[in-house]
């Protein structure tokens, strides 16, 4: 499974599309294959669903994402992970033992229209 992990600082990024960079991981067989960090190209509406579809990712963990770009995601069939926070090592260990859960979006920008109502109301699982 590849994963994309918004990050900042070797933390998970609060806000998805305004990240410094993207964790790209390969995990195969409950361990880590391989890892790149990939420069934000910059937060353009629809540009970054597709990118990460042509690098391949599965699955997309960030700390929030506004309801278009998860919509976006899931329409190139890219799950998405929100309300991570802490540590990209951490992170990928719950991935890796299937205990990252996620939780409400978190927005670092309140007042834009996009951040306001993030949460859906489930909880959302990184799946092997």
């Amino acid at each position: 499974m590849r994963v994309a992990i918004a990050s900042d600082g070797g933390q998970v990024s609060p806000h998805f599309g305004r990240c410094q960079e993207y964790t790209i991981v390969d995990i195969a067989d409950r361990k880590v294959e391989e890892m790149k960090v990939v420069p934000n190209p910059g937060h353009e509406p629809g540009l970054l669903p597709g990118l990460l579809k042509d690098l391949s990712v599965e699955c997309v963990v960030a700390g929030g994402m506004g309801p278009r770009a998860q919509a976006l995601f899931d329409k190139h069939g890219i799950r998405t992970i929100t309300g991570v926070s802490g540590k990209i090592d951490d992170v990928l260990q719950k991935i890796i033992a299937g205990s990252l859960v996620g939780g409400e979006s978190m927005c670092d920008h309140p007042g834009e229209l996009d951040c306001e109502h993030h949460h859906d109301g489930h909880q959302h699982e990184c799946q092997r």
